[in-house]
Parts: C-alpha cells; sequence; structure tokens
C-alpha cells in the first residue's frame, strides 16, 4: 500500500475552479474510492428531479444553494444556506439548484452496487404530475447525462403531460 497522506482542500478547490462553473459544474475529488465525493459549483439550474438509490450527504461550503423536493403533496425547498449540511435519504426525487455564481457544496454518496440504477423525472409544472422518467447506470455524470436531457428538451411527444396536456418548457 502506497503511504497515505492528506492534502490541502482549499488549494484544490483553487486549482479546480474552472471545472466548477457550466456547463458541467462538479469534479470528482479521489476517482478510485467506493465514495463518491463531488464538489459542485454554481450557477446552474435545473427541471430535472434526480432519484439517487444511496443516501446523499450535502454540505455547503460556500453561498446558498437549495433543493426542490417532489413530495408526497406536491414540490417544496429544502434551503443550504452557507455552512449547512443535509442528508438525502434515498429514492427522494430531488433537484438542486445553484443560483450563486462561485457558490460550493461538498456532496458525499456511496458508489453505486452492480446494477443500481439512478433515475431523472421531469414532473409538470402544472399539475405535478410525472411527465418523464429515465433509469440509467450511472457511469459518468459528464458523458451519460446530456444526452438524456437532450432527448427530453428536443421531443414535444415526451414533453407533454399526460394528465393535462401542459408541454413542459424542457430546458
Amino acid at each position: 500500500m502506497a503511504q497515505l497522506k492528506a492534502f490541502n482542500f482549499q488549494r484544490w478547490i483553487e486549482q479546480n475552479k474552472e471545472k466548477l462553473q457550466p456547463p458541467v459544474n462538479n469534479s470528482l475529488i479521489w476517482e478510485d474510492a467506493d465514495m463518491m465525493c463531488t464538489l459542485v459549483g454554481g450557477p446552474n439550474h435545473r427541471l430535472d428531479y434526480h432519484v439517487d438509490p444511496v443516501e446523499e450527504f450535502f454540505y455547503q461550503m460556500k453561498g446558498n444553494a437549495y433543493l426542490n423536493i417532489m413530495g408526497d403533496n406536491g414540490p417544496y425547498r429544502v434551503e443550504l444556506k452557507e455552512g449547512d449540511i443535509f442528508l438525502l435519504p434515498p429514492m427522494v426525487p430531488h433537484s438542486p439548484q445553484r443560483p450563486e455564481a462561485g457558490s460550493i457544496c461538498l456532496v458525499i454518496e456511496p458508489k453505486r452496487a452492480a446494477g443500481q440504477k439512478d433515475a431523472f423525472h421531469w414532473y409538470c409544472p402544472e399539475c405535478n404530475a410525472l411527465v418523464h422518467k429515465v433509469e440509467v447506470t450511472l457511469k459518468s455524470i459528464v458523458k451519460d447525462l446530456p444526452p438524456l436531457f437532450q432527448a427530453f428538451r428536443e421531443s414535444e411527444h415526451l414533453r407533454t403531460c399526460s394528465d393535462c396536456s401542459h408541454l413542459h418548457p424542457g430546458n
């Protein structure tokens, strides 16, 4: 085993700050660990809801953000103020919103077990019905997600609510 050592996290953030901006907004800290420790930057705005098969730990290090949660009675917001931590249970549809440029959040979650899938949901902004969902064995956020989001954006059929016929904006 190689000798273990710590590193200066603030220096690492400074060296990787270009990765914390659009269009990707995140960077994995360790590539070969069983825990996915990801630094996420703002700004971003999402209309999809992520349904993660594992718990997610959030530490809002800099700036403010919030999670839109799709609950049993419709959407609600969990505020993440600078310095806040939050543990999201598995299988909760959530949509991270980072309106502030330069904001930074540390997100820690276990790697997926073989066969575990992440889901992405889009809900009708008029009636909250599920408009579209896709499940994927997530290997790379950077490579796997853009085609899924693009397919939804480009299809009026996928974006049309079957309950009220409202057309989801897609973007």
